[in-house]
């Protein structure tokens, strides 16, 4: 029985990160402009983050859903960034850069983390699942027992790294096979970004 909680972590998981996020789309972009091994650096700490974010939804749940409906301005933030920061991507112009990349790779655990823990959609997408979750006779709160709530957390790591590794393997298979992939991939990033921003935009208004 305990380690149902395990696999259920890791469904959610991994069913949560599979729409494009920021994460993913670093990711994506990483593995394409250098190679999977930084792209894994983001995916390490995007899965800590996901932990931490799953584990404040425990303790708050509905605290933090009514928090973000009576501030919608939050919401509202979160497009604009979106929309901005995509439509930078899209008119940007593709440029070498060879200087301090030492320090651009040492910050792709920091990257991960902060694009991972910065995230109110997934915030609400835990408080979502645990009502799921304990809506179907499994029953999880911070008062469980220590072992199914190592393996739960456990299992959400490991669901976020998982979906984070895939998209990094099939940024890698088409790599080689797509002329300009640098300014290929900052459009597409853009464009994504920007389609995201517009679906939360269109939440927003019904």
């Amino acid at each position: 029985m305990a380690i149902l909680y395990f696999l259920i972590g890791i469904s959610a998981s991994f069913i949560g990160a599979l729409p494009l996020g920021a994460s993913n789309i670093a990711v994506i972009n990483t593995t394409i402009k250098q190679n999977t091994k930084q792209a894994f650096k983001i995916a390490i700490t995007a899965g800590i983050a996901e932990v931490i974010l799953s584990y404040y939804a425990l303790h708050c749940n509905l605290i933090v859903r009514d928090f973000f409906d009576r501030n919608m301005w939050i919401q509202i933030l979160i497009v604009v960034i979106l929309m901005a920061v995509g439509s930078f991507l899209v008119i940007k112009k593709n440029k070498e850069k060879t200087k301090k990349k030492n320090q651009l790779t040492a910050s792709k655990y920091a990257t991960g983390f902060l694009l991972g823990i910065l995230n109110p959609p997934v915030l609400i997408y835990w408080v979502i699942a645990f009502g799921i979750i304990n809506n179907n006779n499994l029953m999880l709160s911070l008062g469980s027992p220590l072992r199914l709530l190592f393996l739960f957390f456990a299992g959400v790591y490991l669901g976020k790294l998982l979906t984070l590794y895939l998209y990094s393997k099939f940024s890698s298979a088409i790599k080689n096979k797509v002329q300009n992939i640098s300014l290929v991939i900052n459009k597409v990033t853009g464009i994504l970004l920007i389609a995201i921003g517009l679906a939360q935009a269109i939440k927003l208004t019904f």
